[in-house]
């Protein structure tokens, strides 16, 4: 049985993943398809401002937060290898560190650097603005995703 602080630490990874999943939905649903209605010029100036502002505490907060709470509960669940929730507790790590951690940092974020340095008026730039505004919202679906079922996982783990 999940009690105590490692009851605590679940529903805590719960949160955060629901949180960080919110975000990306919200991205995939209509962030991105607002940004791609726009002039390319404009929507990559946004979009550079968006990268710059997501890298701040009120997300990062949850984003890191999410990635060191599935690792200590991986951890604690290996140790501990409670009666009931383990596998739900070590599938939704995994989920979450591999399907939206991991998926951030080898998709989104090198797609993103490639963006700031763009000169959002360049010709070039708005070719790239095509992949990229495709390429980026898939890999989003995917760390959307990821980050739901995580936050599922450690929910059904505790019930």
């Amino acid at each position: 049985m999940i009690d105590g602080p490692y009851f605590v630490l679940t529903v805590l990874g719960a949160l955060f993943c629901g949180v960080v999943a919110g975000v990306f939905v919200a991205f995939s649903t209509f962030v991105m398809r607002g940004l791609a209605a726009l002039p390319s010029a404009r929507g990559i100036a946004a979009m550079q401002a968006i990268n710059v502002a997501a890298v701040r505490v009120g997300f990062m907060v949850f984003f890191l937060g999410a990635a060191a709470l599935s690792l200590v509960l991986a951890i604690i669940t290996l140790i501990q290898w409670p009666d009931e929730g383990s596998i739900e507790l070590l599938l939704g790590a995994a989920l979450y560190l591999a399907g939206c951690f991991g998926v951030t940092v080898t998709a989104n974020v090198p797609r993103n650097n490639v963006l700031a340095e763009l000169d959002p008026e360049s010709p070039e730039s708005e070719e790239y603005w095509h992949t990229y505004l495709a390429e980026w919202t898939a890999w989003n679906h995917i760390r959307a995703g990821a980050a739901l079922a995580a936050s599922a996982c450690f929910l059904l783990a505790i019930a």
